[in-house]
């Protein structure tokens, strides 16, 4: 259709219904990213997450409480001691997988300039992982100059 590139968000409009305001609203800020990050490389107890992060135990507690609250984290009594409490990531918190390694590669070139270490590798084969891009759906990778907004009714579907 006509005027299809020029189509943009109605950011106003998305103020109270945009799906990236309520990630953000869900993730909080940076301690948010840094405890998912610890949940990825196995902590799970207030202990660990406080020791690993240096993170007060005030604002650990609260972003604790966000992460669950918004299903990213479970928070479950350990079997063999039901006094101690474990953080454990859902399905949800797992689904953020590719946006913490996004995150994590935009930093390597924008913001440090250097590889991160350790080096996140496929387990069968022990390569680097591919950076993570926008594909199109038959594979493609595609670019800033391959992307348009569209109106649901003008979108094709199978």
């Amino acid at each position: 259709p006509v005027g299809m590139t020029t189509l943009r968000e109605p950011l106003r409009e998305l103020a109270t219904h945009c799906s990236l305001r309520a990630a953000l609203e869900a993730m909080g800020e940076r301690w948010s990213f840094l405890i998912l990050r610890g949940s990825f490389n196995g902590l799970s107890h207030f202990e660990e997450f406080q020791s690993e992060l240096g993170i007060a135990r005030n604002i650990l507690a609260n972003r604790l409480s966000r992460l669950v609250g918004h299903g990213i984290l479970e928070r479950r009594a350990v079997e063999s001691d039901r006094r101690k409490i474990e953080y454990r990531l859902t399905e949800k918190g797992y689904a953020l997988l590719p946006t913490m390694v996004a995150l994590r590669q935009w930093g390597e070139r924008w913001e440090t300039g250097v590889a991160a270490t350790p080096v996140l590798v496929d387990a069968r084969d022990r390569r680097p992982i591919q950076p993570v891009a926008v594909h199109s759906h038959d594979g493609r990778v595609l670019g800033k100059g391959d992307l348009i907004w569209s109106l649901p009714e003008d979108v094709v579907r199978d």
